[in-house]
């Protein structure tokens, strides 16, 4: 029996069935419609980020929502699929099973079980194996490192990877050091453009040196044992906070728009200021 929109909500069948009623040519709405995987794919990515937002601020009703919307994109991903005849959303969840049962053979299987730390080994070892097994001849420790990832997570898997083989630093000091010599190779392209604005060589060398320090100050989050999203995205949310502040503590001056930067300097520290006692 088909599924429909008038079945049960919590029924995925009934997700399917609107997906399909949204998509169709001659009934569905026009914006679904037209859409392609590489139309939707930022949307994909966004609601991933809405997820990690919603567990981040420890919010289990909007995290309850965002992982419909999140579902929602997995459907309409296969919905496109399955019209192009290429997979349907039952052979998605068939693949997902079939992997977790072949990669947990500790579980599944007879295999023993071991550490935390074992059986990621073991699991890069499957995901290897895999690729293998597909054909792809790449044998590099790097290999199967998406390049779709956001560019701060890709440099951190290839710094992991590339530990795993022993190519790390052995603790957060050399890391500091290479910070602070990176930092001063940064000083000295900005000089360098100064200098001769108009040289396009001299910006691409100040872009590539900004490029090393930000690939420095991952590796020590890596090191320090900090999620480098969940840092980001809490130094965001307290930048906001503050600014947020300081421009109600200007308002009475007429915003913060024209005024100095020792001006504005003052709102910040009082706005900080207030934040610790709130904190007290």
């Amino acid at each position: 029996m088909t599924a429909s929109p008038a079945d049960p909500p919590g029924n995925i069948q009934t997700l399917l069935a609107i997906m399909a009623r949204l998509r169709d040519p001659q009934t569905g709405c026009p914006w679904d419609v037209q859409q392609t995987f590489a139309s939707i794919a930022p949307y994909t990515i966004e609601e991933a980020y809405e997820v990690a937002d919603a567990i981040d601020r420890g919010d289990l009703e909007a995290l309850r929502e965002e992982l419909g919307d999140l579902l929602l994109q997995v459907v309409f991903h296969a919905r496109m699929a399955e019209e192009a005849g290429a997979f349907t959303f039952q052979d998605v969840v068939a693949a997902i099973v079939d992997k977790l049962v072949r990669r947990h053979p500790h579980v599944f299987g007879s295999a023993q079980p071991g550490s935390a730390q074992a059986q990621q080994a073991q699991w890069e070892a499957h995901k290897q194996a895999e690729r293998q097994q597909r054909g792809d001849t790449d044998r590099s420790a790097l290999a199967g490192i998406a390049r779709g990832l956001p560019e701060w997570q890709r440099a951190l898997k290839l710094q992991q990877r590339a530990a795993r083989v022993g190519f790390d630093w052995p603790g957060p000091a050399p890391v500091l050091e290479k910070l602070q010599e990176e930092l001063e190779e940064v000083r000295a392209e900005f000089a360098a453009v100064a200098a001769n604005p108009d040289d396009p060589a001299a910006q691409a060398r100040l872009e590539d040196e900004i490029g090393d320090l930000l690939f420095v100050v991952l590796n020590l989050a890596r090191h320090a044992r900090v999620d480098a999203g969940t840092a980001l995205r809490r130094a965001n949310a307290k930048f906001e906070r503050r600014f947020r502040m300081m421009e109600q503590l200007a308002e009475a001056d007429g915003g913060l728009a024209g005024q100095s930067l020792a001006a504005q300097d003052r709102y910040w520290a009082q706005a900080k200021a207030a934040e610790k006692e709130d904190t007290q």
